[in-house]
């Protein structure tokens, strides 16, 4: 014989006010650890949309980021005449051999950042057709003629379109306002890959992107570049390349966010904790009045930890409600290995809500279950005596 559901719904309503209180307690916790994997996921998934399967880079061995790596013009040329290479309509490889430099530009409002400035070819918005004006126009070959991205536009001064900005003792035009959706190229400026050379005095490149032909000959492309002796370079397929480059932050920002959740979980706990024992207290000619009826200790123990359980389910959906709501936020960062500024969302994942909920009844019956077992072990005669 079983203690029917409702027994444990209508002893929480009746005691409303400090479930309400507890499942808010539960609630900040939830917010807060959903938060965290909401953020590192939004970074995660922003740099990983920058890169595509059908694209592989090239950059130095060894280089964890494009700013890290030198490709020499030989060496490009060199890569950029492999066969597995896609040909544009034209004819020509789909292949662009880009400069990644940083650039210290101040903020609307705020301090100085570093901002990537990334040297292109007309082939490189070929390679990445997400990549779309939302204002102005693309740049002119060989001239000071720039274009910003989306986020940078916002969050920078001076880089509005029309507006001469000053780097590497030059002055440039911004005459594109790039659209990059929710990737990294939004938080860039884009700039001839000659005049940014000659500019920052580096006659060589960072890195060289191209389209294959086939994604599954990359294995073949990158054992005859990586085995090549004129030719120290490591070769990834985009998408990968960009999801190592959110690794170390992510993994950060997961690690802080354990930290945090663990030391507020003790006193959401606690305080689950403290009203179930309150609620047994005060319930124990009822629980006295259950075992005389015939139910059995584990259905007296079932009945009270639901009962945790139910607010610990209250309280993660209170907080899952709430940090849903972070979506709708757009957040800047210096990205670790890159040390650059980033743009990116929180992102909510179906992943994401099952662990906070996981989690906040988890919370739930580590706070209930000594009360319960407490309710359990009473003695009948003892318990209806209590009046």
């Amino acid at each position: 014989m079983q203690i029917p559901l409702s027994y444990s719904y209508r002893n929480l309503w009746t005691r409303r006010l400090t479930t309400v209180l507890t499942a808010s307690g539960m609630a900040l916790v939830v917010f807060v650890f959903a938060a965290v994997l909401m953020l590192a996921e939004g970074l995660r998934q922003t740099l990983v949309a920058t890169g595509s399967p059908d694209n592989a880079i090239v950059l130095r061995a060894a280089a964890e980021s494009e700013v890290q790596s030198i490709v020499d013009r030989s060496q490009a040329a060199i890569v950029t005449s492999q066969p597995e290479i896609a040909l544009s309509t034209s004819g020509r490889p789909l292949a662009a051999a880009e400069i990644v430099v940083l650039v210290n530009l101040r903020k609307k409002g705020g301090g100085p950042s570093n901002v990537t400035i990334r040297g292109v070819t007309p082939v490189s918005q070929e390679l990445r057709p997400e990549v779309q004006l939302a204002a102005g126009r693309f740049l002119r070959p060989g001239s000071n003629e720039i274009m910003v991205g989306q986020d940078i536009a916002q969050r920078f001064a001076g880089v509005d379109l029309g507006q001469t900005i000053r780097f590497a003792a030059r002055d440039w035009v911004v005459v594109g306002i790039l659209d990059a959706g929710k990737t990294a190229s939004s938080s860039e400026i884009w700039g001839d890959v000659d005049q940014v050379q000659q500019a920052f005095r580096r006659p060589i490149f960072s890195n060289v992107v191209l389209r294959l032909k086939d994604p599954t000959v990359l294995a073949g492309l990158k054992e005859r570049l990586e085995g090549d002796p004129r030719l120290p370079v490591q070769v990834k397929r985009e998408i990968t390349f960009y999801e190592d480059q959110s690794r170390r932050m992510a993994d950060f920002i997961r690690l802080l966010g354990l930290v945090l959740t663990s030391i507020f979980s003790i006193g959401a706990v606690l305080g689950a904790m403290i009203t179930m024992y309150a609620a047994v207290a005060t319930r124990t000619v009822e629980i006295g009045t259950l075992r005389a009826l015939g139910f059995a200790r584990r259905n007296i123990l079932i009945a009270i930890l639901l009962e945790s359980v139910l607010i610990g389910l209250l309280g993660g959906l209170l907080g899952l409600g709430t940090a849903s709501l972070m979506t709708f936020l757009t957040i800047s960062t210096t990205n670790w290995q890159t040390f650059s500024e980033v743009a990116f969302s929180f992102t909510l994942t179906r992943g994401i809500t099952l662990r906070s909920l996981a989690f906040a009844v988890g919370m739930g019956v580590v706070g209930g279950i000594l009360p319960a077992l407490r309710a359990a072990r009473m003695d009948i005669v003892d318990s209806l005596r209590a009046v």
